[in-house]
């Protein structure tokens, strides 16, 4: 395992979050899925003067991307979207795009639980047949209840990536898991090796070491499911407007290449602007915490693999019905 990054929790020139990454010796990035606002060759070059690789992408499911719109026009801009996002990843040699279907916050359906999922593999089958093309795996992340309605533990990730093709992988997230999942542990041994991405907050949301995980535990789960991939930061720092705020440094102006809607994506996650300093230490502290748990679950450090492959999901989840 190795440690990866998002870069969408807190709006700065990509040079300052690469140099950070490099900084606290981290091996390389999850870029967010904004790929007209990125020049891969320009990014590419800062990767390599940093010694930082790009792992791979996530899609940021603004209002208006939407796998299962009842908007067909909205379904085929989310699938370019994805494909754009892959042919980003490509161009960065990444490995993977991490998708998330449906639009964030979207909790009320717009079908019917058979017509939602007939969209949205339909729509995954024409990324999938891009991103193999190019060699790039899609992982499918399931979100808590409270930010989807469509996609919220690991079985129905995998029925999902099964329904989608052989080669389609699974990203779990540590937060998410902790709501849903009734043995957050066990699903991540089901989903064995379809386990493309794994995505890194403790249990509050807050940097690694900042709640009650295990992450001793964690890690050496992930390594008895077989993962052998990225370890990828996705902390979204709650902020205290209360007299008892432990972390003085938490807030700050925004940044002037923050959009209105990079702002509300943070807001409507339960967050908002991050100084530097705080952020920096969330990112040194979270990368301490892990280094910790992989040495003490006996987990060796790899490097970035220059291509994944998927491989079946544990033995709970090989039998997953993908029919209604």
């Amino acid at each position: 395992m190795f440690l990866s990054m998002h870069n969408w929790m807190r709006a700065e020139p990509l040079e300052v979050t690469i140099k950070r990454l490099a900084k606290y010796g981290y091996e390389s990035i999850e870029i967010g899925g904004e790929p007209d606002k990125y020049n891969t060759q320009q990014v590419s070059k800062l990767l390599k003067e940093n010694g930082v690789r790009c792992w791979g992408s996530v899609t940021l499911m603004f209002p208006g991307l939407d796998l299962i719109a009842a908007d067909e026009a909205v379904r085929a801009k989310t699938i370019q979207y994805c494909k754009e996002c892959v042919r980003m990843v490509r161009e960065l040699d990444g490995c993977e795009v991490t998708i998330v279907p449906s639009t964030v916050g979207k909790v009320v359906p717009q079908a019917s639980p058979e017509q939602e999922w007939a969209w949205c593999v339909e729509g995954l089958k024409e990324v999938y047949a891009y991103s193999e093309s190019v060699g790039i795996v899609l992982a499918l992340e399931p979100l808590n209840r409270f930010e989807t309605n469509f996609l919220n533990r690991s079985e129905q990730a995998v029925a999902l990536a099964t329904a989608v093709g052989p080669n389609c992988g699974v990203c779990l997230d540590a937060f998410h898991i902790n709501i849903e999942e009734e043995d957050l542990y066990q699903a991540i041994l089901n989903t064995g090796k379809r386990l493309v991405d794994f995505h890194i907050a403790d249990n509050n949301r807050m940097h690694a070491g900042g709640g009650d995980y295990n992450w001793a535990k964690v890690v050496k789960t992930l390594d008895e499911a077989g993962y052998k991939n990225a370890l990828t930061v996705e902390f979204v720092a709650a902020l205290d407007r209360t007299p008892v705020n432990k972390y003085p440094h938490a807030l700050a102006s925004a940044d002037p290449s923050l959009t209105p809607e990079q702002l509300k994506f943070i807001q409507d996650h339960g967050s908002g602007v991050l100084s530097e300093n705080f952020y920096s230490w969330l990112v040194d502290e979270t990368a301490k915490t892990l280094r910790k748990a992989m040495k003490k679950a006996g987990v060796q450090a790899t490097q970035v693999p220059k291509r994944v492959k998927v491989g079946k999901a544990g033995k709970a989840y090989q039998n997953v019905k993908t029919e209604f």
